[in-house]
């Protein structure tokens, strides 16, 4: 099944298209945005590596969903949700622009791919996983009812925070 487009309130989460490579490659080569992500900032060579491999691998095999994320018609982030072994389950994976800091999109963006895993995947349970440090999200997270599951400590010494959120039963 393709990755089909999403709305929020302010938000549209739509595939990626080839046109969207530079800023996907100024999103993940942000040090700023880039250092909670992965094992920190890319290079311009590795994420436009990454962007290639989004249509030759992630949506020519249908791996999992990854959309670029748009305000007013404009470039703003990165979301994606996708089967992990590190939690054995799906985690979500957002990433905003530094411009679009601060205006709670970050929260809008999360409630939304994790819905996206409760009604259209049909996941009991979604997780995120988040560096110790990057308090804004573990506060956003919170705020949508993820709570701490574990820690992992990271080879380099640093600590990933293991969050999780269940889908609420429905009444009977």
């Amino acid at each position: 099944m393709p990755t089909p487009t999403l709305h929020t309130d302010r938000l549209l989460l739509e595939p990626y298209r080839p046109a969207d490579a530079d800023e996907f490659v100024a999103l993940l080569t942000d040090p700023e945005v880039g250092r909670f992500m992965g094992d920190g900032p890319m290079t311009a060579e590795d994420a436009a590596a990454l962007f290639g491999r989004l249509f030759s691998k992630v949506y020519a095999d249908g791996l999992f969903d990854v959309w670029a994320v748009r305000r007013d018609g404009q470039y703003v982030g990165h979301a994606e949700i996708k089967r992990t072994d590190d939690v054995d389950g799906h985690e979500i994976v957002y990433a905003l622009a530094k411009p679009a800091w601060g205006a709670g999109l970050g929260t809008e963006l999360a409630r939304a791919l994790t819905r996206y895993g409760f009604d259209t995947l049909g996941l009991p349970r979604v997780y995120a996983t988040v560096a110790e440090d990057n308090t804004a999200s573990l506060a956003l997270l919170a705020k949508l009812g993820f709570v701490h599951e574990r820690d992992v400590t990271e080879d380099d010494g640093g600590v990933t925070r293991i969050l999780a959120v269940d889908c609420a039963p429905v009444p009977a």
